[in-house]
């Protein structure tokens, strides 16, 4: 026996809605079913994704942009220094990091590192301009950038040569952390005091020589390597 939610009217079970006040007559469950149901499509579309050549003409602009206004309020309006070469500089910076991205993605990775660090140097050298020397870029700046060139083009080599993982790539990372950290105060102390030695780097070189072997160690043994996956769940 049902009765009517709004009125009370006793309801015969073939009843769609009440008799007396014309209220819908809904089950329960029906009614759990109807909330159930998201009130959004279930089916996701699809954002058109943005062409790469327009991406790059995007970029492009606005980086040409960027340049050509600095340059001009160089010439026109703040003419003390030429500060506008950092910024004009920078910009060529990016478009070049850009490039193995949106603009031709056919060039290999290490030709694509080596054009980095080429033009990062080129605009190093040209910051000498603003600071009216350069001992700075051939004691600090152009051994770093060939430093971090070396190693990035070498990681990029063992990680393409291994099979991609967390725990090669965690390898590497500390190897490669360490060989980094001695070679920048190397060329500090180098530049600085005119002798090589060690202090905080060697802090960082014992570090990471003790992970990078217990990594590699990991690595060579296949039970080992197959328990740190399990346990770190990747």
């Amino acid at each position: 026996m049902s009765y009517c939610v709004n009125c009370g009217v006793e309801l015969d079970a073939s009843h769609k809605s009440c008799p007396l006040c014309n209220t819908p007559v809904i089950n329960p469950k029906q009614l759990e079913q109807l909330i159930a149901v998201p009130p959004f499509p279930s089916e996701k579309g699809q954002v058109e994704l943005v062409k790469r050549k327009d991406a790059a003409l995007l970029l492009s602009v606005v980086l040409l942009s960027t340049a050509v206004t600095c340059g001009l309020l160089n010439v026109f309006v703040y003419k003390a220094s030429l500060w506008s070469l950092s910024i004009i500089g920078a910009c060529c910076v990016l478009w070049v990091f850009m490039i193995p991205l949106v603009i031709y993605t056919k060039l290999s990775a290490y030709a694509s590192l080596l054009l980095d660090g080429v033009v990062v140097c080129a605009y190093l050298f040209m910051l000498t301009w603003l600071t009216k020397q350069n001992t700075w870029f051939w004691g600090i700046a152009l051994p770093i950038t060939i430093l971090v060139t070396v190693l990035a083009e070498i990681m990029t080599f063992l990680l393409r040569r291994f099979r991609f993982s967390f725990l090669v790539t965690a390898t590497v990372s500390f190897a490669e952390i360490a060989v980094l950290c001695v070679g920048i105060e190397l060329v500090l102390n180098r530049y600085l005091h005119q002798r090589f030695f060690l202090s905080w780097s060697g802090i960082v070189l014992t570090i990471c020589s003790i992970i990078t072997i217990a990594l590699i160690t990991i690595l060579s043994k296949k039970r080992l390597r197959n328990a740190v996956r399990r346990r770190l769940h990747f």
